[in-house]
């Protein structure tokens, strides 16, 4: 393959992760839109969505021009994500209980601190464009495989309640497209940066995958036997009320 033949090749693959990774990013809409129904976020974890945030901001960073050239695609699907992600976790503190709202908030402050640290040093203290790469790009395969692996919280929940019902298949299956376009598309044109978060990425998914498959199963029972039991609550009080109406007439 040429040299023009990768690049196009890996403009081609680059276009494709900017849409798989916007399909990623988008894909907690119907979460949220349920969060917002129920004004709860009952016992989802903000924990994805914070690293993600994160993530996504060092990934623009290594976007950049003056720190990685040639890597547009990088930064223009990253961007968006950081404005996506701000949406999910405000959210998040809308609709939080009040320690777990601080908690997020604490979090949150924290990331945009780091953020503007790692950009003064990167873009102000270091004046070669190899050092700043490679400062931003380590820093960069270590948020990745945070982003990838904070849903590991929510696995082990799977694991112990038996139930994917707070692992929702749509963010799964994008996060696994997200990891194998992305390992492809710096495998072209070889960037050790991308290609190791995104491959570890890859792996998890996959075990997410069969986390779902495991348990489908076992979630669709218990969210059945919750909507029996719900029917029964209300037929019960139905019957308590009526015996009440009747008991309350024979005393007139």
């Amino acid at each position: 393959m040429t040299a023009a033949e990768a690049h196009i090749a890996r403009t081609v693959v680059g276009i494709i992760g900017n849409i798989i990774s916007g399909f990623l990013f988008l894909s907690p809409v119907p979460t949220f839109y349920e969060i917002w129904k129920k004004g709860s976020v009952e016992q989802f974890s903000p924990a994805p969505y914070l690293a993600t945030l994160v993530n996504c901001m060092v990934w623009t960073l290594y976007g950049l021009p003056m720190v990685n050239p040639d890597n547009v695609l990088v930064l223009t699907i990253n961007g968006s994500g950081s404005v996506v992600e701000i949406v999910y976790v405000t959210l998040f503190i809308i609709y939080s209980s009040r320690n777990k709202r601080l908690k997020v908030l604490m979090w949150l402050v924290v990331e945009l601190l780091f953020i503007g640290v790692l950009a003064f040093v990167t873009l102000i203290l270091v004046h070669s464009a190899k050092k700043r790469s490679a400062i931003v790009g380590t820093t960069c395969i270590v948020f990745n495989i945070m982003m990838y692996a904070a849903p590991l919280a929510v696995m082990k929940l799977v694991i112990v309640t038996k139930s994917v019902e707070y692992m929702p298949l749509s963010i799964s299956l994008a996060s696994f497209g997200n990891g194998v376009a992305w390992t492809t598309y710096a495998l072209i044109q070889f960037d050790a940066f991308i290609t190791v978060p995104n491959g570890i990425g890859t792996l998890f998914s996959v075990v997410q995958l069969i986390l779902y498959a495991t348990y489908y199963k076992s979630t669709m029972k218990q969210i059945a036997e919750r909507k029996a039991n719900k029917t029964a609550e209300v037929n019960l009080s139905q019957v308590v009320v009526g015996n009440g109406d009747q008991r309350s007439k024979t005393n007139h």
